[in-house]
């Protein structure tokens, strides 16, 4: 079952956002040439979309948006939980040049966007993408998330796995594992993805235990962020790995594996801990976190 945390869907409001970041960054002819383009979009023009969203990058350029902490925070009052790092100028520009072809009527949005998803070049589909959590209909709009998980592209994986609440409000059980799993199969982080700890699940652990094994066997290394989702679920069986870990492993596995064991209930997780001297002393002073790990 997904987890439908409600979130704001306002297109006015998220409009509004998004032109309130752009103005001061944008020459004044870039910022009339961005509204004339969503003026058109708005009133019926909508084999324009495409256009303005393949000219978008030269008219507005390419910089990054470098939100202050004060708009970012302006962003989650707006929006809960959204995360703009990274973006650039013309990412924001083609969010709100989707955002004008919306006329209320949830289900055409829906269509339009995945069928322009479907045939974008890799720089549309991660704007597309990271814009999912301003986007109308949001349950409407689960077909072009996944796609972009199915991607084999990682930074186009990553435009919905990262830094993105829509995966944690909308994804179903399953959709959210594979997701999980995928993220360290490539080789990616697990702690930009948003609502990791919340979203853990005993079906995760399992998959993540095997994938371990299979790594193990494999004589290959294993991503010690791994042990995030595993810790709540861990058997006796994987905290004495966990402890063979902090005997053994590198710098970074052993803070790993200290993280895991310190989230595990069991009281075996404790003892092997409590032989983690100054890794256990970080912990608890709050200087060793999955994000030091990652």
């Amino acid at each position: 079952m997904a987890n439908t945390h409600s979130s704001s869907t306002d297109p006015e409001r998220h409009n509004a956002l998004l032109r309130g970041w752009l103005a001061p960054r944008l020459p004044e002819a870039a910022m009339a040439w961005l509204d004339q383009q969503t003026a058109l979009i708005a009133g019926g023009a909508r084999r324009q979309l495409g256009i303005a969203i393949g000219l978008a990058p030269r008219k507005v350029g390419k910089a990054d948006l470098n939100l202050t902490p004060q708009e970012m925070e302006a962003g989650r009052a707006v929006r809960p939980d959204l995360d703009a790092t990274g973006w650039s100028v013309d990412q924001a520009a083609r969010i709100l040049l989707v955002l004008a072809c919306y006329t209320g009527n949830d289900e055409d949005f829906a269509t339009e966007l995945h069928r322009f998803f479907s045939t974008a070049e890799i720089g549309e589909q991660i704007a597309l993408l990271r814009g999912l959590p301003l986007l109308p209909a949001p349950e409407r709009l689960l077909p072009t998330a996944t796609e972009g998980v199915r991607s084999a592209m990682q930074p186009i994986f990553e435009a919905v796995a990262h830094r993105n609440p829509y995966p944690r409000e909308r994804f179903s059980e399953a959709q959210w594992n594979q997701m999980v799993v995928k993220t360290l199969f490539i080789g990616s982080r697990l702690a930009p993805i948003q609502g990791l700890d919340a979203r853990r699940n005993g079906e995760l652990a399992e998959m993540l235990i095997d994938y371990a094994a299979e790594r193990r066997a494999a004589g290959r290394t294993i991503s010690p962020e791994l042990w995030r989702c595993v810790a709540p679920f861990a058997t006796d069986a994987e905290v004495a790995l966990l402890a063979g870990i902090l005997r053994d492993g590198t710098e970074a596995e052993k803070a790993g594996a200290a993280l895991a064991l310190a989230a595990c209930p069991r009281g075996s997780a404790q003892e092997a801990l409590a032989s983690a001297g100054e890794l256990a002393a970080a912990i608890q002073a709050g200087r060793l976190t999955w994000d030091v790990v990652a």
